[in-house]
């Protein structure tokens, strides 16, 4: 239900930067000095990103179900998080796993380095006849109990449900580079800037450390299959 169902969806990324193997002890400035300093892993490094229809019951369901199995019990606050009325806005909810906890790391910064000034542009749920519905509020992961990047959506639109069984797909997009950040760290004052060279979802500069600073989400759902128990959850 969390990671593969119609409000549980998951995106693998691959980082390949470090795949060939580099020696760690030869002396020297760019990559080599960042890898000595960092470790290598020599191998291709995947993030999963489990994106998750947080309003919609059927999530929340399987959340508290997964926090019963985990710990044992079911707080009162929990049941009534799992078994209570949809929320009045559409809530999209994103946690990552990574078996490389210095590529973890560089995801978390994006996560929590993003805010609503840099997101509200490039983050949206975007309906099959190209109309967008643009966030409205971004809670970042250490700022909630799931520790999950939250995307908050309008749910209605002058009365009217934003989303209805007849539409076929939605899609969730987000995407966030802190340039200012990874300016300064690519290029230190008194340095000539270099031209990036654009390689996915996380991108770097020839001869220079990764950036920590991005992230680009996309994933479709396919609004036919969101009903639960009758009714349409989103």
């Amino acid at each position: 239900m969390l990671n593969d169902s119609p409000w549980g969806q998951t995106q693998v990324e691959t980082d390949t930067s470090e795949m060939f193997y580099t020696p760690t002890t030869q002396t020297g400035g760019g990559d080599s000095a960042s890898r000595r300093e960092q470790g290598a892993t020599n191998q291709a490094t995947s993030v999963k990103f489990h994106i998750r229809w947080l309003s919609a019951k059927p999530i929340r369901e399987a959340l508290v179900r997964q926090e019963q199995l985990t710990s044992g019990k079911i707080s009162e606050q929990l049941q009534f998080f799992a078994e209570g009325p949809s929320y009045t806005r559409i809530v999209v909810a994103v946690n990552f796993e990574t078996s490389d906890q210095r590529f973890g790391g560089r995801v978390m910064q994006a996560f929590s380095s993003a805010n609503m000034a840099v997101l509200k542009n490039s983050t949206y749920l975007e309906l099959k006849d190209g109309r967008r519905i643009f966030l409205q509020q971004y809670v970042p992961p250490q700022e909630n109990i799931l520790g999950a990047a939250l995307f908050v959506f309008p749910r209605n639109a002058e009365g009217r449900p934003l989303l209805i069984a007849d539409m076929v797909s939605v899609r969730f997009h987000s995407e966030y580079e802190n340039k200012s950040a990874l300016d300064t760290a690519m290029n230190p004052p008194g340095q000539t800037s270099n031209p990036r060279q654009n390689t996915g979802s996380f991108s770097r500069v020839a001869n220079q450390p990764e950036s920590p600073y991005k992230f680009k989400l996309d994933m479709k759902f396919k609004i036919s299959e969101m009903v639960y128990q009758g009714t349409l959850e989103y």
